[in-house]
C-alpha cells in the first residue's frame, strides 16, 4: 500500500506557473502509473496528465498540453506537475493518482482504474 500526499498549491494570477508534487510513501513507487486529476464543486474529477512507471511516456488531457508537464524522480518517491500558463479555468484541487502495474495509454485518463489517491491540493487562478 502508498500514501500520496500533494503540495504545491496556492493562489496566482492568470499567466503564472505553480509546481505540484506528490510524495508516495513505501519502497515500490517506481512499480506505479501515476496520474493527477483535478476536481471542481459539482463537477466530476478530471484527468490532467499521467506518467509511466519509468517515466518514459507521458499523457496529457489536450486542454493543458503545452502548459503542464508531468514527471517523476523515482529515486525521490516523488511524481511532479509543472502548470504553466496559466488560466482562470485551470482553478481546481488537483488530486495524484497511483496504479501499482502499467497502464495502457488509454486508461490513464479513468478513475476507476487507479488505487491510491491523495487529499488534493488546491489551484486557484485570479483573472
Amino acid at each position: 500500500q502508498v500514501q500520496l500526499v500533494e503540495s504545491g498549491g496556492g493562489l496566482v494570477q492568470a499567466g503564472g506557473s505553480l509546481s505540484l508534487s506528490c510524495a508516495a510513501s513505501g519502497r515500490t513507487f517506481s512499480t506505479y502509473a501515476m496520474g493527477w486529476f483535478r476536481q471542481t464543486p459539482g463537477k466530476e474529477r478530471e484527468f490532467v496528465a499521467g506518467i509511466s512507471r519509468n517515466g518514459g511516456n507521458t499523457h496529457y488531457t489536450d486542454s493543458v498540453k503545452g502548459r503542464f508537464t508531468i514527471s517523476r524522480d523515482n529515486a525521490k518517491n516523488t511524481v511532479y506537475l509543472r502548470l504553466n500558463s496559466l488560466k482562470s479555468e485551470d482553478t481546481a484541487l488537483y488530486y495524484c493518482a497511483g496504479k501499482n502495474v502499467a497502464l495502457l495509454s488509454q486508461n490513464y485518463v479513468h478513475t476507476g482504474n487507479y488505487d491510491y489517491w491523495g487529499q488534493g491540493t488546491q489551484v486557484t487562478v485570479s483573472s
